[in-house]
């Protein structure tokens, strides 16, 4: 049996997941609700729970406020928000989870079911932490992200990837450290991630860092080279996208 805490500020969202939680999740009790950062302060740190059910604002507070005072958090989060695209991009690049409210049934099973496949991992602190570097940082080249590998999650900086390369479901990333990086994850997850971060997909198998482009040569589609040697092709529907990003 995982204990659970729900922290939100509005007492129809704690019946709503209260009342989801127990028809979906039968391993699951919760033995706490909280409405403020104080109460859940205290709450935390008198029974150690595996999941907390975090809403973002809290009143004149925020969730963030409550884990900034933690020293170390070992429990599972699973944020709950109306916050906007922006924030939501901030969660995805942190692998934090999160709920939008109000909260469907369906995509809290599939959250429950990457906290349990996650569970163990002891990154949250880490995912934290990048959660906190991208909400101060407005630049959305020096954003971090959660790269999730078969052994856990690997932190890297966007700002530190030359090309990722398709391997099937995999996807290995390229670093100008020279580190190859694997990923559990498939290059359109990545592609949707990096949207708007100088990023371009110049070809099914290739998603590149525009900052590392060195130079192109022409071609039918042609080929990109790019600042660690490699020549990358480029799709003939690419090219034309690419040049308008490059030139």
């Amino acid at each position: 049996m995982l204990e659970a805490i729900i922290v939100d500020d509005e007492q129809h969202c704690i019946n709503r997941l209260q009342k989801q939680l127990e028809a979906e999740a039968p391993d699951i009790e919760i033995i706490a609700c909280c409405k403020t950062v104080e109460n859940a302060q205290q709450i935390i740190a008198e029974n150690s729970p595996d999941i907390l059910f975090l809403d973002v604002q809290l009143g004149n507070q925020t969730g963030f406020d409550l884990l900034a005072t933690m020293k170390k958090i070992e429990f599972e989060i699973i944020f709950t928000t109306s916050y906007d695209n922006y924030a939501l991009k901030a969660f995805k690049f942190s692998a934090l989870d999160y709920l939008l409210k109000p909260v469907d049934k369906d995509d809290l099973k599939r959250s429950l079911q990457r906290l349990r496949q996650q569970k163990g991992l002891k990154d949250t602190s880490k995912k934290i932490d990048i959660l906190f570097h991208n909400f101060k940082e407005g630049s959305e080249t020096s954003k971090r992200i959660a790269i999730p590998t078969v052994d856990g999650y690997t932190m890297l900086g966007t700002k530190d990837i030359i090309r990722l390369q398709s391997d099937v479901n995999y996807t290995n990333i390229y670093t100008s450290a020279g580190k190859k990086i694997t990923a559990s994850k498939t290059i359109k997850f990545f592609e949707t991630m990096l949207e708007g971060n100088d990023f371009f997909r110049v070809h099914k198998s290739h998603l590149v860092n525009l900052k590392f482009v060195e130079s192109y040569t022409k071609g039918k589609g042609g080929h990109i080279t790019l600042a660690d040697g490699n020549q990358i092709e480029v799709a003939i529907r690419r090219k034309e996208e690419l040049l308008k990003r490059i030139t």
